[in-house]
């Protein structure tokens, strides 16, 4: 029985994770796959993926939200086959910022200009789908650092915005 890896948190900060990866076993590990997973304003489930090579590794994962909760995620590659998931949760130090106020404004039929307010020097993610379900599950998406972004959408549908 292949066990699952041990993960362990080394530090954290307001905007970074460093974890360890190793297995208890003598199975030869060829790497490792990583999920870090995060709830962006209850609304939508993020994820980051770290492919991993070698059989001991310790990661820093950075651009990371300040008083976030994560979930990291890790199975390793053995010569035997993969091995079960472990977890980890940790919580990011530092105080979360304001939610940053949208306004989105139709420019045309097609496309729609989306601006807000927030800090400067991060990057700002913009969902947009035609339905709270879709903005869930499937929406569309793009990043930023400047406030404002105009994004294309399909005529004669009405859109709901997030950042």
């Amino acid at each position: 029985v292949i066990p699952p890896p041990v993960i362990h948190i080394e530090s954290y900060s307001e905007d970074s994770i460093s974890f360890s990866l190793k297995m208890t076993t003598n199975i030869k590990v060829s790497g490792y796959v990583v999920n870090i997973y995060w709830t962006f304003d209850s609304h939508r489930q993020e994820k980051r993926t770290l492919v991993i090579e070698g059989e001991k590794s310790i990661q820093k994962v950075a651009n990371l939200t300040a008083h976030t909760p994560y979930e990291i995620s890790a199975w390793a590659k053995t010569e035997l086959g993969d091995s079960p998931l472990s977890f980890v949760h940790v919580v990011t130090s530092g105080t979360r910022p304001v939610s940053p106020s949208l306004k989105a404004r139709a420019i045309n039929q097609t496309a729609v200009e989306c601006s807000w307010t927030g800090p400067r020097n991060v990057v700002y993610g913009i969902f947009y789908a035609t339905s709270f379900l879709e903005l869930y599950r499937s929406p569309h998406n793009s990043s930023t650092s400047a406030h404002n972004i105009t994004v294309l959408v399909q005529r004669d549908e009405q859109y709901l915005f997030l950042v």
